[in-house]
């Protein structure tokens, strides 16, 4: 099992216009190859009236079966410097459309090759970028008293509260990265006095923020 890697968080769009033609780059989080599919078929209904509409997506947790298209540009031109883009980033479980309304002007090889790979940087750095890593939902019970210490102690170890229960005693669902856990318990015990009741539950991929 991997023990994290790094994705963007929804959708980012940033717009562009290079010697006349107009840029539009979409980049989304996906799953798998189907939703990565699914969201280059959406962009492409929103432009349909769009010269090309070029795209590239990484599905695999793996960086493996990665795709591409320049979408009429010449080949090479579009499609790859994309791909590398998101390769050079280390991101998976992304896919990237840039959509291009030409403006008249002919960018050349080299041109094309500067303008596709610029677009989707520039759309990376605006992207809200997460690291998915292993985490455990830790189930946090503690009088009411102590909430304002219970949740100064998870900013300071950058946990995320999943959802808080008020009850007769409130509860925190808390996702603390696996390779924590143990620490986090430790610690927390010690801030609280022991007035604590601490619960593991399940695992899975959780996106912190990077």
């Amino acid at each position: 099992m991997i023990e994290k890697y790094l994705s963007v968080a929804g959708e980012c769009v940033t717009e562009k216009v290079i010697e006349k033609s107009k840029f539009i780059t979409a980049t989304r989080h996906v799953e798998n190859e189907e939703e990565a599919r699914a969201f280059i078929a959406e962009i492409t209904r929103r432009h349909s009236d769009a010269t090309h509409n070029c795209y590239a997506y990484i599905p695999d947790l793996s960086g493996n079966a990665p795709r591409f298209s320049d979408d009429g540009e010449p080949q090479g031109t579009a499609g790859i410097p994309m791909l590398e883009v998101l390769k050079v980033r280390s991101l998976v479980q992304v896919a990237t459309v840039v959509t291009r309304y030409f403006g008249g002007v002919k960018l050349g090889a080299g041109g094309l090759v500067r303008a596709y790979s610029g677009c989707v940087a520039e759309n990376l750095d605006c992207a809200a970028l997460v690291s998915y890593e292993i985490c455990c939902n830790t189930c946090v019970t503690v009088n009411y008293t102590a909430v304002d210490t219970a949740l100064r102690f998870f900013a300071e170890i950058g946990a995320d509260v999943v959802e808080t229960q008020y009850l007769n005693d409130v509860k925190f669902i808390v996702a603390v990265r696996k390779s924590q856990v143990e620490n986090f318990i430790a610690a927390l015990v010690n801030r609280l006095n022991g007035k604590v009741i601490i619960e593991r539950q399940k695992e899975y991929y959780f996106p912190f923020k990077v």
